[in-house]
């Protein structure tokens, strides 16, 4: 119903701006100039009357098509991936309507008219000015457009950019909105994500996979390890029951380097399951084997046992 009542307010202002500019002025007595100011007067605000009713319009088309499509599901790679697109055009089309709303409007004064005339009188100078002025803006406009085809991202998208980890919030024709993990927002331009490189963890799909480093020292028993391991999975639900492998990754002078790979459904999942296995297996190293964690060893030599001729 609310959006019904949206819907129809653009046009009972165009019906009375219709009864207004043909029933209404012509049986004013008024002078003709002022008559004629009237008249543009109305034509202006039936332009802007069309102009709302096709962005409400525009707007009431795109809820009616995604409100089956439900982007706060798991696997909702389709769901963002329409969201995304819509977004984009909608505030795309926008733009022209109110940008042709506006010349249609100014084009209503002589005065106006002239000066259109005059500019494509001179169109190739003047094109070349605004092209270099423009330059950057058409740009940015064009790599909104490519993003919204090419799709690198998308809404909801899980990133990491400048160093920050975050989600896609909004993606605009100019800019995307990046809602980073502590509610910061990280505000960049389109043309980042078609010319520099970052990281999409859900390019594909939600899945992801964590990993969590431990150093012990060489006694440690990494069959003991990897049976914890087991035992620690099986009874959280955050683990998605695919991938679960520790394996040593180097051997360091003072320590051994094991890598638990674990996998979970999305990645804010895997953020809370790679804290939880850490968590957990430390403490298990703390409570079986403290001896096997790493301690920095220090050999004292004593110089009078070791050497007679010391004095």
């Amino acid at each position: 119903m609310k959006s019904f009542r949206k819907l129809i307010l653009p046009f009972l202002f165009i019906g009375l701006v219709i009864i207004l500019n043909f029933f209404l002025i012509p049986e004013l007595d008024v002078p003709e100039k002022q008559s004629i100011g009237f008249e543009r007067a109305a034509k202006i605000l039936m332009i802007f009357g069309i102009c709302w009713g096709l962005i409400i319009s525009l707007r009431g088309i795109k809820q009616i098509f995604l409100k089956n499509f439900d982007i706060n599901k798991e696997d909702n790679l389709r769901y963002r991936k329409f969201f995304t697109q819509y977004n984009i055009l909608e505030k795309l089309l926008s733009f022209l309507i109110v940008f042709l709303g506006v010349a249609f409007s100014l084009m209503l004064f002589d005065g106006v008219r002239q000066l259109g005339v005059s500019l494509f009188a001179s169109a190739g100078i003047t094109g070349i000015i605004l092209g270099f002025a423009a330059q950057k803006l058409i740009g940015t406009a064009l790599a909104g457009l490519q993003l919204a085809f090419t799709q690198p991202i998308r809404l909801d998208d899980v990133l990491v950019v400048e160093g920050e980890w975050g989600r896609v919030e909004e993606i605009n024709l100019t800019y995307v909105v990046i809602k980073i993990w502590d509610k910061r927002r990280l505000i960049l331009p389109s043309t980042y994500f078609i010319e520099k490189p970052f990281e999409n963890w859900t390019r594909t799909n939600a899945e992801i996979m964590g990993t969590v480093f431990l150093h012990t020292h060489y006694n440690v028993p990494f069959e003991a390890m990897r049976a914890e391991l087991d035992k620690i999975l099986a009874a959280t639900p955050l683990w998605d029951g695919q991938v679960k492998e520790l394996v040593v990754t180097q051997a360091k002078e003072s320590a051994v380097e094991s890598r638990i790979l674990v996998s979970a459904k999305d990645s804010g999942t895997a953020w809370d399951l790679r804290v939880h296995v850490r968590e957990k297996m430390i403490k298990f190293l703390q409570e079986n084997y403290p001896e096997s964690l790493p301690i920095r060893r220090i050999e004292l030599i004593d110089r009078h046992s070791s050497n007679p001729d010391y004095s």
